[in-house]
Formats: C-alpha cells, sequence, structure tokens
C-alpha cells in the first residue's frame, strides 16, 4: 500500500480547487458544491448536500466519497460541518421519488439543499446534473465533480456519511435484507431477499428490480 505522504496530499487537494479558482477568477465568491447520495439505490431517501467552503481550505484525504474509507469519512465529515462556511444535508424520501421519478427527485434535493444553506452562494457547482438554481444563482455541472471540485467532494461525503447511518437505522428495523453490507443497492443478496420476503416499506415501488418483483 502506498505510505501516506502529508504534502503530496496537500498538493492534490489544492488541485481539487481549479473549478473554485476559475470560478472566483470570474468574480464569484461564495461557491457552493452539491452532490447527491443513494440515487441508484433501492431503498428509502436520496440525499443530497451542499457545502461551501472557505477558500483553499486543507481538509487531509478529501476526495470522492467513494474513494474513501468508512473511517475516513466520518474524520472528514466532522471536519466539513465544523470549518464550512455552511452547509446543509436533505433527504427526499420514498413518496416523491416514486411519485416524481429519482431524476426529477433529486433535482428537488439539490435546489432545496441549496436553498436551506444559511449563507446563499453565488455559485454553484453540480456533480454531472444540470440544475436550474434560478436566474440569480448560475450553475457549472461537472462530470465526475466529486473526483475534481473539492466543494463537491465535500458534499459527496455528508450526503454519504448521511445515507450510510440512515441505512444503518433500516438494518434494524429489516435485518433480512442486509442493509448493513448493502446500502439497498441491487446486490445479489438483496435481490434475493426481496423474492423471499417481499419489499418492505423502505423499497422504492416504483425501481425495477422491485417492481417486477412484487409484481409476482
Amino acid at each position: 500500500m502506498k505510505k501516506f505522504s502529508a504534502e503530496a496530499d496537500k498538493n492534490r487537494v489544492e488541485r481539487l480547487y481549479k473549478y473554485e479558482a476559475e470560478t472566483r477568477a470570474e468574480g464569484f465568491k461564495l461557491i457552493a458544491g452539491v452532490d447527491e447520495a443513494g440515487r441508484g439505490s433501492l431503498v428509502g431517501a436520496v440525499v443530497v448536500a451542499a457545502t461551501v467552503l472557505p477558500e483553499n481550505l486543507y481538509l487531509e484525504r478529501l476526495d470522492d466519497s467513494k474513494k474513501l474509507s468508512a473511517k475516513t469519512r466520518e474524520t472528514l465529515y466532522e471536519q466539513i460541518i465544523s470549518e464550512a462556511i455552511s452547509w446543509n444535508v436533505v433527504c427526499v424520501d420514498i413518496e416523491e421519488i416514486d411519485k416524481l421519478n429519482i431524476y426529477q427527485a433529486t433535482l428537488i434535493g439539490m435546489k432545496r439543499a441549496v436553498a436551506g444553506l444559511d449563507v446563499q452562494p453565488d455559485f454553484v457547482l453540480t456533480d454531472a446534473m444540470k440544475v436550474d438554481f434560478g436566474e440569480k444563482i448560475p450553475s457549472r455541472s461537472i462530470i465526475h465533480g466529486d473526483a475534481l471540485s473539492a466543494s463537491i467532494a465535500a458534499a459527496s461525503i455528508l450526503a454519504k456519511v448521511t445515507r450510510d447511518r440512515l441505512a444503518d437505522q433500516w438494518a434494524l428495523k429489516y435485518p433480512q435484507y442486509g442493509f448493513e453490507h448493502n446500502r439497498g443497492y441491487g446486490t445479489e443478496e438483496h435481490l434475493a431477499a426481496i423474492e423471499k420476503f417481499g419489499a418492505c416499506p423502505l423499497h422504492r415501488k416504483s425501481f425495477n428490480p422491485v417492481k417486477s418483483l412484487i409484481g409476482k
């Protein structure tokens, strides 16, 4: 395993502020990053987070949440909520997801996450999705933004940690589905449990394969 280098990590994290630096060069000051967790899950709410970080804040090991261990995510979560200029996490529940579809529910979540910041940004960076935050707040969509932008990476960590904590609660209530392992995603274990036990109230009924499995 590659040995951790504080200097190399600082340089790497500094490069994650590229898009924030470009945006500030255009005259914007308060830049938010937005990301979600659980969009592809078969279960529960989609969680969306927004963060506004101080310029060039160094957060050790900051990266796309999917690349980090649970322990590192938890450590960064505490640092982000402590040091961010503003942050907000929202959940869009199963009823809205099933009513609207997951894409629209995620868009709504991103708008709510930004609207709920106690310091309103003047620009928003989003991970892949193009979102209209209104004419007063322009935005930019960045493919793989959670790995390329510090603000989006921070948001991805808040969203992921929040949703993992929810999944741990779901696992206690519905232990037969293995939510503590699969986080509601369509693993072989999870799909077999749906076939055996049926869907629970947390399952998104509009999602396949849940929709087809419960229709049998």
